[in-house]
């Protein structure tokens, strides 16, 4: 039973070892990646793109309020042709 503990501490150490090396390694790739970057940023920064001012829509046809008055009056008339064609059928 002893033996048995002492290669549950064993592995335990070892685990917790691996856990430390691995957490360690992946903060300096970490830390390593991102002092290259600041460096490569400083060097070749980005181009600088002139923004545009946002166009204003000239559509005197269409209201911000909803749907225009051809686009009511075709969908009604589909409608009315839809229940024409199809209450002769019953």
């Amino acid at each position: 039973m002893e033996n048995l503990q002492a290669l549950f501490v064993e592995a335990g150490t070892l685990m917790l070892a691996g856990m430390v090396f691995v957490f360690a390694f992946l903060s300096l790739l970490i830390i390593f990646i991102n002092v290259v970057l600041v460096r490569l940023a400083k060097k070749y920064p980005d181009a600088i793109v002139a923004s545009r001012a946002p166009r204003k829509r000239n559509n005197k046809n269409q209201d911000d309020k909803g749907v225009s008055p051809a686009v009511v009056a075709a969908i009604s008339s589909a409608v009315t042709q839809y229940r024409q064609q199809h209450s002769t059928q019953k």
